[in-house]
């Protein structure tokens, strides 16, 4: 995903994971002071990328994630530790959700090879899987004693 923005007069098309916004610009955007972002950060809550010089960089996302910590902060009365873990429960979630969904193109993907070949005129008991097998076996062969 991406977001248009305006810096400066010029429109820009930023992607949302995109580390690009300075501390002040990300706590301005979330509604936080500056040192907030610095003590998430020290936490583990939100995690921005770094400068070479040391300085952070927020990305779009990131800040949507301030925002969310915020709102369960002071609206439902999460603590920072709770906090932290209802962040890395989505992440697990998030990634598996990615992981079901390549599943699910490979599946599909199957079927629609299958269905092909099943109109080609193969039967569906003719179509075995065959598995690569790769084996680390060592196999030590001596010639025999030719007496």
């Amino acid at each position: 995903m991406s977001a248009d923005y305006l810096f400066a007069g010029v429109s820009a098309e930023v992607a949302d994971d995109a580390k690009v916004l300075l501390i002040s610009v990300a706590a301005r955007m979330a509604g936080m002071h500056p040192q907030t972002l610095r003590q998430y950060d020290r936490l583990g809550l939100v995690q921005p990328a770094r400068t070479p010089g040391g300085g952070r960089r927020y990305s779009i996302r990131d800040v949507a994630l301030l925002r969310e910590v915020q709102r369960l902060s002071q609206d439902d009365g999460v603590n920072l530790a709770g906090i932290k873990r209802i962040i890395e429960l989505e992440s697990t979630i998030y990634e598996l959700q990615q992981r079901l969904a390549q599943a699910e193109a490979e599946l599909a993907r199957a079927q629609a090879r299958l269905a092909e070949l099943e109109s080609l005129g193969y039967a569906r008991r003719d179509l075995l899987p065959t598995r690569q097998q790769t084996t680390t076996a060592l196999v030590v062969w001596r010639p025999r004693d030719q007496r």
